[in-house]
């Protein structure tokens, strides 16, 4: 096969691990597990209360994350081994998510145990995946391969929540008792869907040290901590990579938090489930074209310019929501984040692989994962405190707009050309 063609199959089969497992960020993490906990599992419990105690187990669970993602990458780093790592990771994920379907309802502590395992695995996955971006794409088409793999991811997540807005609306045409059996057949599905379309990538794209030996295992532990130990010095020295994952920590942590609270947030001020989860269907449908335009965007404003223009839509964001009270709203809402979403991250994403050595990429993505799970934690953690001492979610929407603005702030000082130079990927 030429090396085009086999370059080109290896970004196909790397952009479909999107498709894989934004099935479970979608339909688990956004759309129906939120609803599902608040309906159900916590149903005996204030509508605040479980809004509260959804945020404090998203933080918890990205608190985990965060302690493991460098130590995960620095690992993948020093053995080689960043595929083995993602396929277990990929098992131990769709076991958590199979657990969901057979928990029964009510058991609100058993379902945020096994959401736990399927999200810290999806997570410290994720940190292997984007760390595989340099091995199948150069310099000057990361970008767009970025931005096409969250396309894909949305097309993905977007077809699979459809057919579980179908069952769950409409669960006696499918043969199911009611919408709480079709939501555990819908977990199950999202199981299945994620590993059938991961095992392509595990085909097709290489190793980025290909034919390089790894540490032997006996010196693994040793030989990771000492290369985590030099990259947080190391940091010092590239004041550029320090100060985008600096500003990334901030305007992360305000749209992670939307994210992850929206829908719950709906279910409180009194959304019914057909608008919440109807919205987000739409948010997975106009998403992809427009992480493909930010993509595009990169070229006349540069990637920063665009992000930057994704933050300042996320600042008007926060605000809007403080005022949101009617269905059209809600689905106002979810356009604009639609707009945003896909092309701030994954132009966030290949800003932060041009900035970093490739042979260190799986460390360093570790650590954009640390920016990205810490500033998760933050996030929910405050937005559930205010709910909680106001006894409802709308103040606490307004708490996430000094992040943006600072993220904005410190990634506009950022000299992208000199962090690249440094990094040795200028190109």
């Amino acid at each position: 096969m030429p090396a085009a063609d086999g370059r080109r199959s290896a970004q196909r089969a790397w952009c479909l691990y999107d498709w894989a497992n934004s099935a479970f960020a979608t339909s688990v993490v956004s759309a129906i597990l939120p609803v599902y906990f608040a309906r159900t599992a916590a149903k005996s419990m204030p509508a605040h209360d479980a809004t509260a105690i959804w945020g404090y187990a998203s933080a918890l669970a990205l608190a985990v994350t965060a302690l493991l993602s460098p130590i995960v990458g620095a690992l993948a780093d020093q053995s080689r081994r960043r595929k083995p790592m993602l396929f277990a990771c990929v098992v131990l994920g769709c076991s958590g998510t199979m657990a969901l379907a057979f928990t029964p309802p009510g058991q609100w502590n058993g379902l945020l145990l096994a959401f736990g395992v399927a999200f810290v695995t999806f997570a410290t996955g994720n940190v292997l995946y984007d760390s595989l971006l340099p091995a199948v794409a150069e310099a000057d088409e990361m970008h767009r391969v970025s931005a096409r793999g969250f396309a894909w991811g949305y097309l993905g997540g977007g077809l699979l929540l459809a057919v579980h807005l179908a069952i769950i609306s409409m669960p006696h045409r499918f043969g199911l008792a009611d919408a709480a059996m079709a939501t555990r057949v819908a977990f199950a599905s999202v199981a299945v869907w994620w590993f059938v379309f991961a095992l392509p990538l595990f085909r097709s794209v290489r190793e980025p040290e290909a034919g390089r030996t790894g540490v032997p295992a006996r010196a693994l532990p040793a030989a990771v901590f000492r290369q985590l130990a030099g990259t947080l010095a190391g940091l010092r020295t590239r004041p550029d990579l320090l100060r985008f994952l600096i500003a990334f920590w901030l305007y992360s942590d305000g749209i992670g938090t939307i994210i992850k609270m929206a829908t719950i947030y709906g279910v409180e001020v009194g959304l019914k489930d057909q608008d919440l989860m109807g919205a987000l269907l739409m948010v997975q449908i106009l998403a992809a074209p427009a992480s493909l335009a930010f993509g595009r965007l990169a070229a006349p404003l540069g990637a920063r310019g665009a992000v930057l223009l994704g933050i300042g839509g996320y600042a008007g964001i926060s605000v809007f929501a403080f005022f949101l009270e009617r269905p059209w709203q809600f689905w106002t809402l979810a356009a604009l984040v639609a707009l945003f979403q896909g092309g701030t991250q994954a132009l966030s994403r290949s800003m932060f692989a041009s900035l970093v050595p490739r042979e260190r990429s799986g460390e360093m993505f570790g650590f954009y994962s640390v920016s990205e799970k810490l500033a998760g934690v933050a996030g929910p953690v405050l937005f559930a405190l205010v709910t909680q001492a106001t006894h409802g979610g709308r103040l606490a929407t307004l708490t996430l707009l000094p992040l943006f603005l600072g993220g904005a702030w410190l990634l506009s000082t950022v000299d992208l050309e000199r962090g690249r130079k440094a990094a040795g990927t200028a190109g």
